[in-house]
């Protein structure tokens, strides 16, 4: 049976033939790509279905370059802050929740915004106020702090006497107490005593969060961490046992998480953990977070972070990993053929990134390498170049660019005038000749790409989002930087497909390829139609479809 979908628009993202009517799919290929009359032609005198597109816009699946499917899903079905407007809800909500499951021994949950506290960061003793007798331990929306109740505290041992971790702080009073705000790698203090996730709680979250995809038009994905972090579990052996036994639908790539309490000693295991493709998931990527965040002040500066009068402090932020071992490591990785994944907010960060992948290729010679950077808040612009010259991809999550309170509130102020103005430069990356992977780190933001888009081709906040009524949403933010649709439509599709190693497959709509394939509730390229909002009505993978409205 050949199924023949027609009538609407088809963007193929192939620059030989970029813009279609109809396409045919057969065998779980894609057997024409044309208009009406051609593919018609193509399917032969076989039986054939047909499926009317009504004038919507058919593209390739989406990849999700930077994503955690399965941390995002198990948030959500716990103590979930990401809707909460403000303090007294946060606690609200974890007091309703607490109420409702008298049973578990851990409040457990998260997503709370940072501007939804007074100076960014709420306290013990107002989750004290709502669970005094069970530990409770949820991460705000980036992941790289938690909030615990004083319960949590004890239970970890964490009192004014514990020193902060090398990789992380505890946020203190002034006489030393801890507050109840654990950054970075201190959260692993209280995450070392978390109940584990069970493999029947994380297979849940795999389906939720894949059925979740599916219905945006996501077909594949790199799980940006693949291994404990921040009290959240490993996840290979659910991925592993999704994939065997036909749950994981997706095609989708594990980055192991690099340690960043061990060395190079860690590379036989992640080699070892590596194991063989399955499949559809394969684990061929590493995952380095280099830096934190600018809001809690721990992304990697180049310059200082300024206080609250504009002068200049004497932190610079963390560098997790340091620049000579990351070289080094980064240099054996490739050797060993694993892509590296890097997370690097501040313009240093990026830099000691891209020297590793320079050491990197100066040992290993000029060759393909699929090495990307996360997130790219500031770029210093001596390295704007030297993503295209390096190859390597900027993963961009554009959700991110706007006038939101976290930015114009928290972040803003602690960088100046000038550095804030240089913030998430995808316009200059891509004239430059970088290629572009889009990816949503959700849960830390929506894993909703329409709305991502939106942002990347606006610089405004989506209608309807969490922030629209801010104050200074409809404004751009930093408009010389916009992607046109196209643009960062190939990001995720094209790009993200690269990253993810399927590109040979999937990513564009050509004869041959893997049907991979979802077809939009709209004409996306209609300017009244929008594309916030997007949804798709037909998900494809490999020809079956996986999401039908």
């Amino acid at each position: 049976m050949t199924l023949i979908l027609r009538g609407g628009q088809v963007w193929t993202g192939d620059p030989e033939r970029p813009e279609a009517s109809a396409v045919a799919v057969s065998g779980g290929r894609i057997a024409a790509v044309g208009d009406d009359a051609e593919v018609r032609r193509a399917a032969g005198s076989g039986p054939v279905e047909v499926f009317e597109l009504a004038g919507r816009t058919l593209v390739p699946g989406l990849q999700d370059a930077h994503i955690h499917p399965v941390w995002g899903a198990l948030e959500a079905l716990r103590c979930d802050l990401t809707g909460a407007a403000d303090a007294e809800e946060c606690v609200a909500i974890v007091r309703e929740y607490a109420a409702a499951h008298p049973g578990q021994p851990w409040i457990r949950g998260g997503g709370w915004a940072m501007d939804c506290f007074p100076g960014g960061w709420p306290t013990r003793e107002l989750l004290d106020s709502a669970v005094p007798d069970r530990p409770v331990f949820l991460p705000n929306s980036d992941h790289h702090s938690a909030w615990v109740n004083s319960a949590a505290l004890a239970c970890a041992g964490i009192d004014a006497a514990t020193p902060d971790p090398a990789a992380g702080r505890i946020e203190r009073d002034a006489d030393g107490r801890p507050t109840g705000v654990l950054h970075e790698g201190a959260m692993d203090l209280v995450a070392r005593v978390l109940p584990e996730d069970t493999a029947e709680e994380q297979l849940r979250a795999l389906g939720h969060a894949q059925a979740m995809l599916f219905r945006y038009g996501i077909t594949g994905w790199q799980d940006a961490i693949v291994g404990p972090y921040g009290g959240a579990g490993d996840t290979l052996a659910a991925y592993r046992q999704a994939d065997a036994s036909g749950l994981l639908e997706a095609r989708v790539t594990g980055a192991l998480w690099w340690d960043r309490d061990r060395g190079l000693e860690q590379i036989d295991d992640l080699v070892a953990r590596r194991g063989e493709p399955g499949r559809r998931f394969r684990a061929g990527a590493v995952k380095v977070m280099q830096d934190g965040v600018l809001e809690s002040a721990t992304g990697a500066l180049l310059e200082p972070y300024l206080d609250s009068c504009g002068c200049a402090t004497g932190n610079l932020g963390r560098s997790h990993v340091p620049a000579e071992l990351l070289a080094e490591a980064v240099t054996r990785l490739d050797a060993a053929g694993f892509q590296v994944h890097f997370h690097a907010i501040g313009d240093r960060a990026v830099r000691e990134c891209l020297d590793a992948v320079a050491a990197a290729v100066r040992a290993g010679g000029a060759r393909e390498r699929r090495h990307h950077i996360a997130h790219v808040q500031l770029v210093d612009e001596a390295d704007i170049g030297r993503f295209a010259e390096l190859g390597v991809t900027a993963n961009v999550q554009s959700l991110w660019a706007t006038h939101h309170p976290q930015t114009d509130e928290l972040t803003n102020p602690m960088l100046g005038e000038r550095r804030a103005g240089q913030q998430y430069p995808f316009r200059r990356l891509l004239d430059s000749g970088a290629r572009l992977a889009g990816g949503s780190d959700w849960p830390v933001t929506t894993a909703d790409p329409w709305q991502a888009m939106h942002v990347a081709v606006h610089r405004t906040e989506p209608p309807g989002s969490a922030h629209s009524g801010h104050p200074g949403a409809d404004r751009p933010f930093l408009p010389e930087e916009r992607l046109g649709l196209a643009d960062i439509l190939r990001a995720y599709t094209a790009g993200s497909a690269w990253v993810n190693g399927n590109d040979a497959e999937v990513g564009t709509v050509r004869e041959g390829m893997a049907a991979d394939l979802a077809v939009l509730d709209r004409d996306l390229f209609d300017p009244a139609a929008g594309v916030a909002g997007t949804r798709a009505v037909l998900t494809m993978v490999a020809g079956t479809v996986v999401h039908a409205e």
